[in-house]
């Protein structure tokens, strides 16, 4: 018997036992139905016949405050890309693809679909690249793990202009069968939130200086701006006697001051400890769950156009940034920075 078919029955159940016991209220006292249904189902059956005791199909019920179907789509696809973003980024950079969401509508959708916890959106991804193919490794997974540094670094610092206050850090981003134990120097101008990273097999001295050569430096330079100070923790990688010490040394020919960090109060570091968990959160628990990685290159390679699109295209809720992105905010402080900076005068002909 189908599910209609019971319906129906049931129905002619309620009306033959009216009529048997000659009482309507009894009837439905003991189907445990009201009188009013009684009625519906005996007017029913009077204009339509059999046809008109069929359940009939019900108005999708309509939520006011629910997105379009197509936005809700749009949302879904844009989690399962970046997972780990929040519902204010999501709104932010679903705007800049024409998409007009708040971001407690992101929410909204999230909740529907279970997905309203980072960690919940990260299992989706997962799900996916299984049943896509793209099986995460065990050695990724540990890599994901180990560098998983959840504290929340805060404090301000001053800064006036592009180039017045660079900051650097080591970060560990975990070990990879094959490639070994990876380390990010991570580096950011505190004005605009520009951010550079690089990845290393160690944390040396040397690599620090390399960072600011190879990535850091050709940026500054191309724009015209001098780093003026460099902000970093109190690590061997950056602290020592600055007539041996790589990093220190490569600081003094470059003009550039070295501020450290007060000790145990990593803090005064925060704006680039918040880089490195927006780089953990959105690119390395993304990029490990898409991809087997087997060497630095790779790695960097994939890291580089992350650091493009941050710079770039990703909204900023920054100081100064306001909603803009890091190289708008960077290109916007370059008149401030020719109004504090004295510029080396020209040598004479």
């Amino acid at each position: 018997m189908t599910q209609q078919q019971y319906v129906i029955k049931r129905k002619l159940n309620l009306l033959d036992l009216a009529q048997t016991l000659g009482s309507i209220s009894e009837a439905c006292r003991k189907l445990q139905v009201s009188r009013q249904h009684f009625y519906d189902v005996k007017k029913a059956l009077e204009e339509e016949g059999v046809e008109g005791l069929l359940e009939k199909a019900r108005t999708a019920s309509r939520h006011a405050n629910r997105v379009a179907p197509e936005l809700e789509t749009a949302i879904l696809e844009y989690s399962l890309e970046h997972p780990t973003q929040g519902q204010v980024r999501v709104a932010n950079e679903l705007a800049k693809q024409g998409h007009s969401v708040s971001p407690g509508g992101v929410r909204g959708v999230w909740l529907r679909h279970g997905l309203e916890r980072k960690a919940e959106r990260l299992k989706r991804l997962e799900k996916w690249a299984a049943e896509t193919g793209a099986v995460l490794t065990e050695s990724q997974v540990q890599a994901l793990e180990l560098a998983k540094d959840e504290k929340e670094a805060y404090g301000e610092i001053e800064t006036f202009h592009p180039g017045f206050l660079f900051g650097q850090d080591t970060f560990y981003v975990g070990w990879i069968k094959g490639v070994g134990r990876i380390y990010q120097q991570t580096g950011i101008d505190t004005w605009s939130n520009v951010g550079f990273a690089k990845v290393y097999l160690e944390k040396t001295a040397v690599t620090a200086a390399d960072f600011l050569n190879d990535k850091v430096l050709p940026f500054f330079d191309q724009q015209g701006v001098r780093i003026l100070r460099t902000l970093t923790d109190r690590g061997t990688e950056y602290c020592g006697v600055p007539e041996h010490h790589p990093y220190e040394l490569f600081l003094y020919l470059n003009g550039i001051e070295h501020s450290k960090t007060k000790a145990r109060h990593p803090q005064t570091n925060g704006i680039t400890e918040r880089l490195n968990q927006t780089i953990l959160d959105e690119f390395y628990q993304v990029a490990f769950r898409k991809k087997v990685y087997t060497s630095l290159d790779e790695i960097q390679q994939d890291l580089d156009i992350f650091m493009d699109d941050y710079n770039t295209k990703r909204t900023n809720q920054g100081r100064y940034c306001g909603g803009r992105t890091p190289m708008e905010t960077f290109l916007a402080g370059l008149k401030e920075y020719d109004r504090l900076v004295p510029q080396p005068e020209a040598s004479a002909a």
